[in-house]
This record gives structure tokens, C-alpha cells and sequence, in this order.
């Protein structure tokens, strides 16, 4: 199925400012490799979470020569500026009046810069949110469900995995014959009648584990896919992986849940050391957490587990189902220790 966006020739541009918020996402399936124009080259499935999102206020001012001013957290970023004017300008086909004046955008997150939380996924996918406020308010108001797909589309442009950060719940990006109506171009909701009840409470909490910049950054770590041996094996295994996971979302099978979600976790670092030239971006601290889980989990039987971004950082996934207040002690006694200044974000995923 090929989706496109084309907008609307008559509108009448006027100065506008709006306001939108985005919350990031984890991803359970990983996406890590892509093609030309942000295309997956294997279907993802991530939480999205309810705390940590990014505030953005876009000041569009019509008619000035186009320009693009950016400030995060107060700050003006040129660097971050010329992204972003970048990132118009590509996607001008789909928003014919985004070229026609002056932005001065305003971002904060909620959440530490470098916190292991994808700040480019809740980012894009406000800026994306506001952008198409301002369309609306140019070209005409579409339904909900056709603003939000292309708030989708356009967030990917901008950062692969912000297009799943425009949904609630369980979301799918990158297409896939186990969920129907999944896409390439954009995110999809997981069918919500498809997930046992047990999956839908659930908290992340990250443990800060290393607070500065990566050694390798996510945009060039997907680029060493493209030469790594194992790159073909790994991405058929995700498309695979879709297919035990649909079982287990369906009868609420937690251990293998627990099982599935790990394994992907270290497949992603995995294929990081499998690179060329190889890198390892988790810390000793974070393979002290990780023993410290499984022990945890072997002496209590209790669902505490882990996932990882592309980072150091863990983030520590367990159920809200009567046991999470002996989860929540073992994690402030036994494994905040292992943070740089007991640093840890507290989130729960977004229903």
C-alpha cells in the first residue's frame, strides 16, 4: 500500500502560534538499520510512555523570508536550527506553505538530556503535531485520524522512531502481515483487543547508568548496518519475532514476554559489536544491573525485566499487579547504586 500526503494549493497564511506536547517511546521489537527516506528495513513495536515528553511552541510568522530559530530548555541552538530548516525544506511536497515565513520554535523536555530516553522521537514528534495544528489552520481541518497518521508520516522524516510516538499504548511501525494496516511510511496502534490486560499497567523506570553524550550516535550506529555480516539475519529475526510476540500479547504469557523482550535488547548491542569498526556503548554498571535483574528474577519468580535504547542506561520494565512494591525496594537498595548520581526516571507507559 503506497500513502501520500499532498497538500491542499489554496490557503491564506496568517502569523500563528501553537502549542504541542509528545511523549517518547521504548521500543520492545527494535528497529536498528533503515533505507533511503527513513524506511525501516525490519517492523518495530514499542510502549509509548505518559511522563517523559517533549513541550514545543512553534511561532510561525507569515511572509518573512524563511528562517528557522530554535531554543531547548531556553537556549538558543543554532546547530539544532539548521536541522530542523533541513527537515522543512524536505518535506515541503507534503505542507506546500512551510517555506512562506519565519519559525521560532521553543522546546523542554521533561525528562535529562541523555537519560537513555529518545528526546529526537518526542521532539520530532511535537514539532511534527504542531505542524500540522498550523496546517489546519492554513489548509482546513481534516479528521483526527488523517491528522494524526500524518503527524506520523511527517515525524518520521524527521527521526524513524518518533513516528510511534504519536500513539497511545502498544504501537507498530514498519510493515508487517501480523498486523494489519501496518506501514513503512507511518505508525499504527496495536489492536488494542488483542492485548491481555496484564500488558496494559505496566511502569518503566531508567536508570541513569551513564548521563553524557554516546560515543557513537544512533544516526551513525544505523549506518554500520548497512556493511555489518549479520545485518539480513538480524532484521528477518525481527520480522519473526512478530509472530511469537502476537501469541503472547494475545494470552498474557509474562515469561516469555520477559524472555522475547531481553532477547532483543542484547540482539541491538549485539549488532553493535558485530560492527565495523565495532563499538560497545553499554557500561560496566549496566551489565552489573542486568545480573543483578536475572538473579532477582531467579531467587523471587517476581516479573521485573529489562529493555535498552542505544545507550548504557536500562530501563527497568515490571507490571503494576501487587508485587511492584517489592520491585521498587530491590531497585532503590540493590541497583540504584550502579547510576552515576542515583539518577533514575520513574515512568509508566501510556494507555
Amino acid at each position: 500500500m503506497t500513502t501520500q500526503f499532498i497538500g491542499k494549493e489554496n490557503f491564506t497564511i496568517h502569523t500563528q502560534t501553537v502549542s504541542e506536547s509528545c511523549p517518547s517511546n521504548i521500543a520492545l521489537i527494535k528497529y536498528w538499520g533503515k533505507y533511503d527516506n527513513q524506511i525501516p528495513a525490519n517492523p518495530s513495536v514499542s510502549y509509548t510512555l505518559n511522563h517523559c515528553k517533549t513541550n514545543t511552541s512553534m511561532e510561525f510568522l507569515a511572509n518573512e523570508p524563511f528562517s528557522v530559530q530554535t531554543f531547548l530548555a531556553g537556549n538558543e541552538e543554532v546547530k539544532f536550527a539548521e536541522k530542523i530548516e533541513k527537515y522543512f525544506r524536505n518535506i515541503e511536497p507534503y505542507l506546500p506553505w512551510i517555506l512562506k515565513g519565519k519559525y521560532i520554535i521553543r522546546t523542554e523536555n521533561t525528562f535529562p538530556h541523555s537519560s537513555g530516553i529518545a528526546s529526537s522521537a518526542s521532539g520530532f514528534g511535537a514539532i511534527a503535531k504542531c505542524l500540522m495544528a498550523l496546517d489546519e489552520e492554513f489548509s482546513g481541518k481534516t479528521s483526527e485520524e488523517e491528522s494524526l497518521k500524518k503527524a506520523s508520516f511527517l515525524a518520521r522524516l524527521g527521526s524513524g522512531s518518533a513516528c510511534r510516538s504519536l500513539y497511545n499504548g502498544l504501537i507498530v511501525w514498519g510493515e508487517t502481515e501480523e498486523v494489519e494496516g501496518s506501514s513503512d511510511l507511518f505508525a499504527v496502534q496495536y489492536p488494542d483487543a488483542e492485548i491481555h490486560e496484564i500488558f496494559k499497567n505496566f511502569n518503566d523506570w531508567v536508570l541513569l547508568i551513564h548521563e553524557g553524550q554516546k560515543s557513537v550516535s544512533s544516526t551513525v550506529g544505523h549506518g554500520l548496518m548497512n556493511t555489518n555480516p549479520y545485518a539480513e539475519r538480524r532484521f528477518q529475526e525481527a520480522r519473526e519475532n512478530f509472530v511469537p510476540m502476537k501469541e503472547i500479547l494475545k494470552k498474557g504469557d509474562m515469561e516469555s514476554f520477559i524472555k522475547l523482550v531481553e532477547h532483543e535488547a542484547l540482539t541491538l548491542h549485539a549488532m553493535m559489536m558485530m560492527s565495523d569498526p565495532a563499538f560497545i556503548l553499554m557500561k560496566t554498571g549496566t551489565l552489573e544491573v542486568i545480573n543483578k535483574i536475572w538473579d532477582f528474577r531467579r531467587e523471587t519468580g517476581l516479573p521485573l525485566f529489562f529493555t535498552l535504547d542505544a545507550g548504557a542506561n536500562v530501563h527497568l520494565l515490571f507490571p503494576s499487579n501487587g508485587s511492584e512494591e517489592k520491585i521498587k525496594t530491590f531497585i532503590e537498595r540493590e541497583l540504584l547504586q550502579h547510576t552515576q548520581k542515583n539518577g533514575v526516571v520513574k515512568d509508566v507507559m501510556r494507555f
